[in-house]
This record gives structure tokens, C-alpha cells and sequence, in this order.
């Protein structure tokens, strides 16, 4: 058992089941004499069957509109990190993967509307997220393993970008469209993001393009290293052209898509070039007893922080069919094909050439209702080739094809105990992981099953509960990994006979989300057998010796918000999350998210909205062998927004963020470079969006 940091305890309040009563019971006592105002519904895409974000039996967050406008950060992972149960894995400026209820990598799927998004940011996480928040239309995050139909290795959760690079309606007014306009000052960042779709009779077009130039940001005062972090530089540029056919029963269309970006990687540290092992030792230096350190200069200025050169070219490929024939409503197609490369370029040399080209194809089918039954079946393939070559190519060329069945039921009960919704999914994957030189292949089957429940037992309230088994099989890294990875310091060593992890995860949950007070909280417990992680072995001035191995492990935490509406025009939230990650023979695992707590402040008066925010870190000193503990720290938040139209009736919005008000010193226990690259420091940025 577990409880919270002394100094966010109340008194007699020591376990996670306990906040999530008080923050619930905040809520529940005065809200049922309150009238309802609920507001609109919003549907969750990656849901399966078009669901509402309160029919959900899996937790899920839901950004869009000025919610998603005001978070958009640089990265997928700054965008989502503010989320109850989600932080960032924070590398620079220019990586930031989400880590969802601590697990991050090929744990956690990020999608492109349904289809799976192939770079390389699951290899490391100095690899960006090929995703641009300024062309997002809406970011759903569902919690845990329970979204099952895209894919049972997605142990963690599941990220689905939505987009309108494709189509899939006429615009009313023969076009429509967005333009934004923003500028940071941390970073010195200018960024911009334009987006058109136009069309008539059966044929819609649309491009879109979004570009960001940003410097080395500055960090927060009293930081030994300097004012900014040097490297964490970020220059992103991104296009998309997309066609569709629309008709009245549905679409199909397709979008090309390149991204090139340029991006630092801060504490890139070449003493250990000559670095090796002797068994489970690392021995660095030469074996005649003398180390050659003189012949490479280690104390770099900007200009020698080795860069990221990306490019990343996808072809989407998105279609829908409503009513295709009898007894089935709906038949969704998704697909996409992917080039990815950057290059690790080093005073003007490309030192090592990461490669990654894919493809995947989804197939759905969604029946018409069957003796009370609702739901849809479908397949799903992918293929990777995945390659380095230079000085840090620790992993050798392979191969890695997959498949999946997959089947999704819904049944719904109404009586005067209140409204059920119940829920049950099956999947099969069969993963095959190869060296592309042929000496190595290994196989791996898994069977993957969850049940679900949505209790509706008063008007607005909804209580949730899931079980899933879930499998994931190892990745090709995991597998094969062997060598010197500079960017995180590290000495990866693979294990060819890993088997596949199974999870059993719990999963429960009380929302409101109608009347004055609303709330949403969920408790879980995932037990995983055989997790997969990467054990330190040895330790040496700051390289560690990663051996990826297997042990029984245990994930518990508590996540959850609570608004009250104060006057039809202010409201106040709390909001935190907590997770523990332990080895379930001893020990615990490293980089785990420390507890986080905050308190919002939101107002609207006529056309302004606003509002402030602080957020409270706790110290980390949970840690894994070979790991320090880092220390806590709170930030205060403001934001402002003025709407307004134009002459011509376009909506258009004028906003201010500030961040860091305090300008305090911050590190993310999440991170591999914490120390080399801490949270940024102050930060204003001001931006405009138009809507025509």
C-alpha cells in the first residue's frame, strides 16, 4: 500500500481510494438538488462505434476547440503533459513523447485518425513524434489497455490525432478554413499554421501547412548549466495535400504528407565513444590501461550539439461507407504508407542515418444491432524495416510484420435501476521480428480480451468499471538492441529469447458530467507478467548499462479532476494524479511520473475568457537503482483569450499564454537528460487563429 507525499496529505486522508471520495463527495452532495446544463456530447473517434466520451467504460480525454488551441505546444507530448495521468518524456525542444500511467515507447500507440503512426519515436526518446499539434483538430487519449481494437500492445493507452488532411464532406459554403499566428519568448519561437479545404459536386480538396522556428529555450533562474539550454533548438516544417471523393452514403480519399524538421539534442556527451563491455561491466578507455579522451573535445558550445535531421513522407489512406449492404451499417478503411529517416548530423557530419519505412492497413466493419447486440469486427496488418547505420547504429536492420483480428460488442439495459451500457472485446496479433541479414526470427502470438460496464444510475452521474487481459509482444529493439546510444546515455543490450508480456489490468472510475459540479475520477491496478524493461546492470560517470530483461511488475495509481461552478461565469478545478511502478520481486521502476496537483481558476466575461492555474510537483524519491531522485517544484499558469468577427462574420481569437510565471527551476524525473535540459523557464506567447 501506498499513500500520497506528506505534504499533500490531509489529516486521516493516506490512500489514493480516499482522495478520489473526497474529490467526488466535493461534488456529489450539493449537485443533486442542482438543475442539469449539461453541455454537448463529444464523440470519441477511437471509441469503436462513434461513442460519446461519457459512454466510455476506459477513461479518455478529449481535446478540441479553444481547449486544444490554448494547449498546443511544439509537441504531441508538451501538448497532452497538463492531462491527469499524462506527462512528457521530454527531450530539448524538439522530442516529447506522452507517457501515459508511466509507460511510454511502443506501449502507448499514437494514432492518425485510427491509423498507426510510423516513425521511430517508439526506438527513443530522442526521435520526435511525427505529429503536428497545430494541424490537430481534436487529440482523444483513452487510458490503459482497454482500447483493444488498435492494437494489444498499447498497454498504456492509446493517442488518437485527428485531422482534415482527408476530406470526408462537401463544405457548405463551397470552402472553409483556419489560419493561425503565434510567438514565444522563452525560445524566441514564430509559428503558423494555415489550413483550406474547398470542393464542389462529388470532389473536396484540401491542403494544409504549419512551420515553427524556434531557438535554444531559456530555463528557469539559478540553473548552474546557464540561462538557456544549449541545443534545444527546434525548426519544424510541415505540408499536407489531400483529396477526396464524397458522396452521400460516405467517402474515400487520400493525403500526402512531409515533414522535415531540425532539432538539437542537448546533452549529447561523446566521453564515451570508447566505451564497452566486459560481461555485465562497462569498461571505458583503451585496454592498455591509458584512455584516449584528449583526441575529442567534450566541452561543446552550441554550434557542436549534434542535430536531428528528419524527413518524414506518408500517404494516407482514409475511406468510410455507410450501409455497404444489409444487416451492416458502416465499413471504414485506413491506411497508410510511411518514409521516414533523419539523419544525427555532428559538426557538419552525418554520424548515424535512422531509417523506417512501414505500412499499415485497417478494415472495419460495424453491424447492424443483432438480437441487442451493436458492434464491429475488422483486420489490421502492418509491416517495419527498420534500420541506423553510423556510430550509433545499437540496433541491427530488421523486419517486423503484424497482424490482428479483432471484434468489439456493445449491449444496453435501461430499467428503473438506471441505464447500463455493457461492453466486451476480443483481439488476436501474431507479431514476427526478424533480422534483415536473416541469422535471427522470433514469433510471438498473443490473445487479448476485455470487459466493460457504464452504470448511468442518476441523471449525469456514470459509474465505470473494465477487466482486460492484454499481451504485447517485444519490440524488434528489445529484442536486438546492442551498443552505444550517446543521446541518453546508455549501453543497450537486447535479449532475443524475451517472450511476450500479459497484463491484467482493473480499471474504475465516477464521472459527473452535468449541473454545477462535475468531476471525473478513475483508480487502477495493472499487473504485468513478464514486463518487458531495461534493467541497469553497471553504472560509469553517467553511462548506464541497459540489459532489456523481464520480471512480474505492478502499476497503481489515481487520477481525476473536480469542477465546481462558482456564478454562471466562474468556476474553479482541482485536479492531480499519482502512479507507483514496482517490481513485484523487489525494486522499482525508473523515470515514473511524480505525484502532481493543481488548482484552475477559469472566468468568461462578453468576449473575454481567462484563466489561472498552479501546479504543484511533488519530489520524486521513488527511484530505481542508478537512478537520483529529483526534486519538486510548482509553476503558476495564466491565460486569456478575446473573441471576436470580423466585418465578414469570421470568427477570429486573440490569446495570451504564460507559463512559468515564477520562472522557477523545474526538472522531469521522465526524462533521460533531466539535468541537461530542465523545463523551460518564463514563457509568454501570444497568438491569433481566424476561422473562414
Amino acid at each position: 500500500m501506498y499513500s500520497f507525499p506528506s505534504s499533500f496529505r490531509a489529516p486521516g486522508v493516506r490512500h489514493p481510494l480516499a482522495w478520489a471520495a473526497l474529490l467526488c463527495l466535493a461534488g456529489v452532495a450539493p449537485a443533486w438538488a442542482q438543475a442539469e446544463s449539461s453541455l454537448p456530447e463529444v464523440t470519441v473517434s477511437s471509441s469503436g462505434l462513434q461513442l460519446g466520451a461519457s459512454e466510455m467504460t476506459q477513461p479518455v480525454s478529449v481535446l478540441e476547440g479553444d481547449e486544444l488551441v490554448h494547449r498546443r505546444g511544439a509537441t504531441l507530448g508538451e501538448t497532452l503533459e497538463g492531462e491527469p495521468g499524462i506527462t512528457g518524456s521530454h527531450f530539448g525542444a524538439g522530442a516529447s513523447r506522452p507517457v501515459i500511467r508511466g509507460m511510454d515507447g511502443a506501449r502507448v500507440r499514437v494514432l492518425s485518425d485510427g491509423s498507426q503512426l510510423q516513425d521511430a519515436s517508439t526506438v527513443s526518446p530522442d526521435h520526435a513524434v511525427v505529429s503536428e499539434p497545430l494541424l490537430a483538430t481534436q487529440v482523444e487519449v483513452l487510458r490503459g489497455p482497454s482500447a483493444l481494437v488498435y492494437g494489444a500492445g498499447a498497454v498504456g493507452g492509446v493517442i488518437n490525432v485527428l485531422d482534415g488532411k482527408v476530406p470526408t464532406a462537401i463544405p457548405d459554403k463551397g470552402y472553409e478554413g483556419s489560419a493561425e499566428l503565434r510567438a514565444g519568448s522563452a525560445a524566441r519561437e514564430k509559428a503558423g499554421a494555415v489550413a483550406l479545404t474547398g470542393g464542389a459536386g462529388n470532389v473536396a480538396v484540401h491542403v494544409e501547412a504549419a512551420g515553427r522556428d524556434a531557438g535554444d529555450y531559456r530555463v528557469g533562474s539559478g540553473w548552474a548549466g546557464g540561462s538557456r539550454v544549449p541545443g534545444s533548438f527546434n525548426r519544424t516544417d510541415t505540408g499536407s495535400v489531400g483529396l477526396s471523393w464524397v458522396g452521400s452514403r460516405g467517402y474515400l480519399g487520400m493525403a500526402l504528407t512531409r515533414q522535415n524538421a531540425k532539432y538539437g539534442l542537448p546533452g549529447h556527451n561523446h566521453g564515451f565513444e570508447d566505451c564497452h563491455t566486459h560481461g555485465d561491466h562497462l569498461h571505458c578507455g583503451s585496454h592498455d590501461g591509458h584512455d584516449h579522451d584528449d583526441d575529442h573535445d567534450h566541452n561543446h558550445d552550441h554550434g557542436d550539439v549534434p542535430v536531428v535531421d528528419l524527413r518524414s513522407e506518408r500517404m494516407d489512406l482514409r475511406g468510410e461507407l455507410r450501409d455497404p449492404f444489409a444487416g451492416f451499417t458502416a465499413l471504414r478503411l485506413r491506411g497508410g504508407v510511411t518514409d521516414y529517416r533523419h539523419d544525427e548530423v555532428e559538426d557538419g557530419v552525418i554520424a548515424t542515418t535512422f531509417r523506417n519505412k512501414a505500412h499499415d492497413l485497417r478494415v472495419e466493419l460495424q453491424h447492424a444491432p443483432v438480437a441487442g447486440l451493436r458492434g464491429m469486427f475488422g483486420v489490421q496488418t502492418a509491416q517495419r524495416r527498420f534500420s541506423a547505420v553510423g556510430e550509433e547504429a545499437y540496433v541491427q536492420p530488421t523486419r517486423t510484420r503484424q497482424w490482428g483480428v479483432f471484434a468489439l460488442e456493445e449491449y444496453r439495459i435501461g430499467d428503473w435501476h438506471g441505464d447500463w451500457r455493457i461492453e466486451a472485446a476480443l483481439r488476436h496479433d501474431r507479431q514476427t521480428a526478424e533480422l534483415e541479414d536473416g541469422t535471427d526470427r522470433r514469433s510471438h502470438n498473443g490473445t487479448s480480451a476485455s470487459l466493460g460496464a457504464v452504470w448511468r444510475f442518476a441523471p449525469g452521474y456514470a459509474a465505470g468499471a473494465s477487466l482486460t487481459r492484454a499481451s504485447r509482444a517485444p519490440t524488434a529493439e528489445e529484442l536486438y538492441a546492442r551498443g552505444l546510444h550517446m543521446a541518453t546515455s546508455t549501453y543497450e543490450r537486447g535479449d532475443a529469447g524475451l517472450r511476450a508480456e500479459a497484463s491484467r489490468n482493473i480499471d474504475l472510475s465516477l464521472r459527473k458530467t452535468s449541473g454545477d459540479t462535475t468531476f471525473d475520477v478513475s483508480v487502477f491496478r495493472n499487473r504485468i507478467h513478464h514486463y518487458i524493461y531495461g534493467r541497469t546492470l553497471d553504472e560509469h560517470d553517467g553511462l548506464q548499462l541497459l540489459q532489456y530483461a523481464q520480471a512480474d511488475a505492478t502499476f497503481t495509481g489515481i487520477e481525476g479532476r473536480v469542477r465546481q461552478r462558482l456564478t454562471p461565469r466562474l468556476g474553479v478545478t482541482l485536479f492531480g494524479d499519482s502512479v507507483r511502478a514496482r517490481l513485484d520481486g523487489g525494486g522499482l521502476l525508473p523515470r515514473i511520473a511524480p505525484m502532481r496537483a493543481g488548482l484552475r481558476l477559469d472566468a468568461n466575461w462578453q468576449s473575454w475568457e481567462g484563466q489561472v492555474e498552479w501546479v504543484q510537483v511533488a519530489r520524486q524519491n521513488r527511484v530505481a537503482q542508478f537512478e537520483s531522485p529529483t526534486r519538486g517544484y510548482g509553476m503558476l499558469h495564466l491565460g486569456l483569450a478575446y473573441n471576436g468577427l470580423t466585418r465578414g462574420g469570421m470568427p477570429w481569437q486573440l490569446y495570451l499564454k504564460a507559463r512559468n510565471l515564477t520562472n522557477r527551476l523545474a526538472y522531469a524525473h521522465t526524462s533521460f537528460i533531466k539535468d541537461a535540459a530542465p523545463l523551460a523557464g518564463r514563457n509568454f506567447t501570444l497568438g491569433m487563429r481566424v476561422s473562414f
